[in-house]
């Protein structure tokens, strides 16, 4: 009895393995993979590990300037009653 739910249970596991629903089905299919782009900090090309940055240490800097205050979203524009 205890060897069924064992079995059950990693049966279950490896159906609900989330690397399999990433995955390709078929083995011969390249995987999908985002084109290198120049990093927006330093130029670099991006590395797949930080992207679209080239490094953990140029995605800190971004999120730095997101906290800081350096970049500010523009608000949405106003409609006027005057342009109705």
């Amino acid at each position: 009895m205890k060897e069924e739910k064992i079995q059950t249970s990693q049966s279950q596991k490896k159906r609900h393995s989330p690397k399999e629903c990433f995955e390709p089905k078929e083995p011969n299919l390249p995987k999908e993979t985002r084109p290198a782009h120049p990093c927006p900090i330093c130029g670099q090309m991006s590395q797949k590990s930080a992207y679209p940055f080239c490094s953990t240490r140029c995605r800190a800097i971004d999120l730095n300037r997101w906290l800081s205050g350096s970049y500010i979203l523009p608000p949405p524009p106003q409609i006027s009653d005057e342009e109705e």
